[in-house]
């Protein structure tokens, strides 16, 4: 006799075998064993409750500042942009807002509503969860600035809600419970004028579009900035403003983009990055740290 097929309870997409070069905003990378878009929150508790503890887990928003190998991710991809999408008032002035919705539509509510502080999330090309993981920031604003209480999910499917003083927040980097993920942020806002914010983020944004290649597959920002200088001038002065690797290519208008010039593997956007990374510690002694997750195994020789 055949064994009876394992039942599930959940209710959302699996897909097997997903390529992720549709998924990340480097339009490139191998395929994710098991991709798995919930139909809403209960149903994500419900799927993390029937996971095997053991199986590797990546959360996905835009998949920006992602770059998954050639060879795929060996594990579970969760997606939760268009699934947590939920933008709440929880009074006057605090947010409430899910990880898959944009930063920058969180900009622009908050700026309609009359509130300000949100406007620098308009400059970043992601979801909330992923400006919560990394302590995303632009045009001088940070994410954790604005942070008053965070919604997390643990592996065994359980909600949480914790405080930012229970979390390590520095530049760019973000340590708090093992195995625990952001599901929605609580966001402090002030009163303020309206058309002010709204003008305030159409300057951002043209700010952006003037100086970084908005319209060409990027993760945005590679490296972070070390003390006291900028990734993007030790690049260019290290002459590397321009390079390209296969289809990978150092932008020519920000030299702290690489860019997918069309038909770039995971792995010359990887091996460009490393030999950026060693160009400029060779010249200046500055090691630059990527802001890039990389996940995935190699493609296989």
């Amino acid at each position: 006799m055949m064994a009876a097929e394992k039942t599930h309870h959940w209710r959302g997409d699996m897909r097997i075998n997903e390529s992720m070069s549709r998924h990340t905003s480097w339009r490139t990378g191998g395929p994710a064993r098991r991709f798995y878009k919930p139909a809403d929150l209960d149903d994500l508790c419900d799927f993390l409750q029937e996971m095997d503890p053991r199986e590797p887990l990546l959360w996905l928003g835009l998949g920006s500042n992602l770059l998954v190998r050639d060879g795929g991710f060996p594990g579970t991809i969760i997606l939760v942009h268009g699934v947590l999408t939920g933008l709440d008032w929880l009074d006057d002035t605090t947010l409430r807002a899910a990880a898959g919705v944009t930063c920058a539509k969180v900009a622009r509510v908050s700026a309609k509503q009359g509130l300000t502080g949100a406007e620098f999330l308009a400059g970043i090309p992601g979801t909330m969860g992923g400006a919560l993981a990394m302590n995303a920031g632009a045009f001088g604003g940070e994410t954790w600035d604005h942070v008053v209480a965070v919604e997390t999910i643990d592996r065994g499917g359980q909600l949480h809600t914790r405080t930012p003083e229970e979390f390590r927040i520095t530049y760019r980097t973000v340590v708090g419970a093992a195995d625990e993920w952001f599901v929605a942020a609580h966001l402090a806002l002030d009163h303020g004028d309206s058309e002010q914010a709204q003008a305030n983020i159409r300057e951002l944004l043209a700010q952006r579009s003037a100086s970084q290649p908005t319209d060409q597959f990027s993760c945005g920002s590679v490296f972070r900035n070390p003390p006291g200088d900028h990734a993007a001038r030790l690049i260019e002065a290290a002459g590397l403003k321009g390079k390209m690797l296969g289809g990978a290519q150092v932008s020519p208008k920000h030299a702290n983009f690489i860019i997918n010039t069309g038909n770039a593997s995971a792995a010359d956007i990887e091996t460009l990055l490393n030999q950026v990374q060693g160009r400029v510690e060779q010249l200046y002694d500055v090691r630059l740290e990527s802001e890039v997750r990389i996940v995935g195994e190699h493609a296989a020789t």
